[in-house]
């Protein structure tokens, strides 16, 4: 790789990965070229995207090698990359009074970026209500090492919450960019 006079040049390489099995589905070949439109938008020529890329890579990993749900897979990479991007929601309670017990959260507010209790989130009209299952999918997406992120599953009614939450969020946040 050189530099040119604006940008760099590639004089030779190897590929290590060439993802085969997107080829082979067009419902994952739809999945790689939305996360591939996304992080085009998300990112600038010579910009330091180390954690990018490597969200970017396992993706299209499990997209290509696995069978995992694909909505899953790209609400997982859509809430992982917000938080990278700096727009982590919270987490650790409630975004209003701070409560911190699992048991009394109930709520996922997108306008406050977080979590709510029962209460808060009952004032909240716009706060989606989430089960169990979905908030600690959110917690998890978050906070998993890079290579485990995608080594769960999830319920059925608690799988479209949390495609619900991601997908609002990610547009609230994100696409708006």
């Amino acid at each position: 790789m050189y530099k040119g006079t604006n940008t760099y040049h590639i004089n030779s390489c190897e590929t290590i990965e060439v993802f085969y099995n997107l080829r082979c589905d067009l419902d994952k070949l739809e999945a790689a070229m939305e996360i591939n439109k996304i992080v085009q938008n998300v990112t600038e020529e010579n910009q330091n995207c180390y954690r990018i890329l490597q969200l970017y890579l396992n993706t299209l990993y499990t997209i290509s090698e696995t069978d995992m749900n694909l909505e899953l897979v790209l609400s997982i990479f859509k809430l992982r990359l917000t938080s990278i991007l700096g727009l982590t929601p919270r987490i650790d309670g409630c975004v209003n009074c701070k409560e911190k017990e699992d048991d009394k959260i109930t709520y996922f507010s997108v306008k406050d970026k977080g979590f709510k209790c029962k209460a808060c989130g009952k004032q909240d009209k716009s706060a989606i209500l989430i089960n169990n299952g979905a908030l600690k999918a959110i917690k998890y997406t978050i906070m998993a090492p890079p290579k485990k992120l995608y080594s769960f599953n999830i319920k059925d009614e608690a799988l479209r919450e949390f495609i619900l939450v991601t997908k609002l969020f990610f547009s609230e946040h994100i696409e708006n960019i």
